[in-house]
């Protein structure tokens, strides 16, 4: 074949090429078209090329190809690089008679299943830093990398299989970089190090086709936690970012218990310095939400945005008790609402010091749950308390408004009468306390004193039992309640007396008591 050097190739910037027309575009489909338009003569010809695959590495091999009559050595390490070249330069059928370099390439990704684990993997790098998205390369790259992922994780759940030897693992085994790892990870997990060499969007299309095949979503989402913190620890922030975004699309798809509460404040502390889209920070922030009763206070203790002078972000915890309240509705046990609750009373006893958080702000943490998420309001009275003594500026009708979050049937006897000696909170607050509590006591009582109250089953019992051995600590545990009650009864006359006091000293007119019933209204 008579070769000829007429025609001058720029390779990205990278190198230059001589190379004879006629040989290259014999081939290229791409260049066939190009100097068919083209008016120009054999002698002042010159092709520059700013996006070639590869480079110059990638041109040499298309040129390696043509020259050589339509041959060159197909290789794991080479096939993407040679498939990419092909494609742009339109290396196909309709061109030459023969087999074209893009028709060779695709008959070779036919034996992909003969390939190693780390071959497979390699051309799946390759297939990233190429830009092949999407290509029929990429696409059994992908194929066979998930069908090994798979294969992987039946594999370890099997005894018979689980072991390195076994041909169902063998492909994790055949790098030197696997087998450090099975010291750090169970058998189903050692590929956690080995997918940190795709980018985020990478990542993303391989969980994907695992979650189409049924793939754990626990271990999808224990691998995600993991890729976003060996990720982040040496990336840029834009980088950072990107990692952030993609790890939160991805979990929001996983099922409600694949990732922990833990885990998402984690992701959400590093968010919280980075720009991230807000439609992303939403999902985070539902996710949160959806887990709160798994929260602990140290979780919830986040600082404030840029800008805001009180210290903790109150907002956000807002938000998460609003997303929990919007996914309780699937729940049936009363359990995690109480334990949100509990989580509740604990935050607004932590950031009642701080005096530069608003009245409506705590109001709003005091009044984000419904009333029958506390069994008992004896914490949210302590936070209050110590809010009120901080905030010396708040005024009265400030206070009462406050208040009207206490539920005052649910604070214990001991509570209701610090808060009716307290100079702190409205005297309205001091007198349904009282109220409260000695109408409790009241009903206790006429229950007490009825026929068939508790008190009487001991004399009935001493008529009709002779109270042998196994009785004795139900005959304890009776006259224990008849104890109860006589002290109830001296509670009683003291909260009289003590309730007489505070309405003569806090109340001055009968128009003020005849407003109690609407003061919280």
């Amino acid at each position: 074949m008579e070769i000829c050097c007429n025609l001058e190739v720029d390779v990205n910037g990278e190198e230059i090429f001589m190379v004879d027309k006629k040989t290259v575009a014999s081939y290229s489909g791409r260049l066939s078209k190009l100097f068919g338009k083209s008016k120009a003569t054999l002698r002042n010809m010159k092709l520059i090329f700013q996006d070639f695959p590869g480079g110059a590495e990638g041109f040499e091999l298309v040129l390696k190809f043509c020259y050589n009559n339509g041959n060159v050595k197909i290789s794991t390490s080479n096939v993407p690089l040679l498939y990419s070249a092909a494609k742009f330069m339109e290396m196909n059928s309709s061109i030459s008679g023969t087999q074209n370099l893009q028709e060779q390439t695709e008959k070779y990704l036919e034996d992909i299943s003969e390939w190693t684990w780390s071959e497979v993997l390699n051309a799946l790098k390759q297939c990233q830093d190429l830009s092949l998205n999407p290509s029929i390369l990429l696409e059994k790259c992908l194929d066979s990398v998930v069908g090994r992922l798979n294969l992987a994780v039946e594999a370890n759940s099997c005894p018979s299989t689980s072991s390195p030897d076994s041909s169902a693992l063998r492909f994790s085994c055949d790098t030197k970089s696997t087998e450090s790892l099975k010291t750090g990870f169970s058998n189903g997990l050692w590929w956690f190090e080995e997918l940190l060499i795709f980018s985020p969007d990478f990542v993303k299309m391989i969980l994907q086709l695992l979650l189409k095949r049924n793939f754990d979503e626990v271990v999808i989402g224990r691998f995600l936690i993991y890729y976003q913190k060996s990720k982040s620890s040496n990336a840029t922030r834009d980088e950072k970012l990107k990692i952030v975004e993609v790890v939160v699309e991805m979990l929001y798809t996983l099922e409600h218990n694949s990732v922990s509460c833990k885990s998402l404040f984690s992701i959400l502390r590093v968010a919280l310095g980075l720009n991230i889209e807000k439609c992303i920070r939403n999902k985070l922030e539902r996710m949160i939400g959806a887990r709160l009763d798994q929260g602990s206070l140290d979780n919830l203790l986040l600082p404030s945005p840029s800008g805001m002078n009180y210290l903790y972000d109150v907002n956000l915890v807002l938000r998460f008790v609003k997303a929990f309240l919007l996914e309780k509705t699937n729940r049936t046990s009363p359990i995690p609402l109480r334990r949100v609750a509990r989580l509740m009373d604990l935050y607004m006893a932590e950031v009642a010091p701080d005096p530069c958080l608003k009245p409506s702000k705590f109001l709003a943490l005091a009044k984000a749950l419904p009333d029958n998420a506390r069994s008992s309001h004896d914490d949210m009275y302590r936070a209050m308390d110590m809010y009120i003594e901080v905030h010396t500026e708040m005024s009265e009708e400030e206070k009462v408004k406050m208040c009207c979050a206490l539920n005052y049937e649910k604070l214990s006897a001991e509570t209701c009468i610090n808060l009716s000696k307290s100079i702190r909170f409205p005297s309205t607050s001091s007198i349904q306390a009282l109220i409260s509590e000695q109408l409790k006591l009241k009903s206790l009582l006429q229950t007490a004193n009825s026929p068939t109250s508790i008190t009487s089953l001991p004399c009935k019992l001493d008529e009709k039992l002779d109270f042998p051995e196994e009785n004795e600590k139900l005959k304890a545990h009776i006259q224990g309640i008849q104890w109860r009650v006589m002290e109830l009864e001296r509670v009683c006359k003291k909260m009289q007396t003590q309730m007489t006091k505070v309405m003569k000293s806090k109340v001055t007119s009968h128009s003020q008591l005849k407003s109690l019933p609407w003061l919280c209204s």
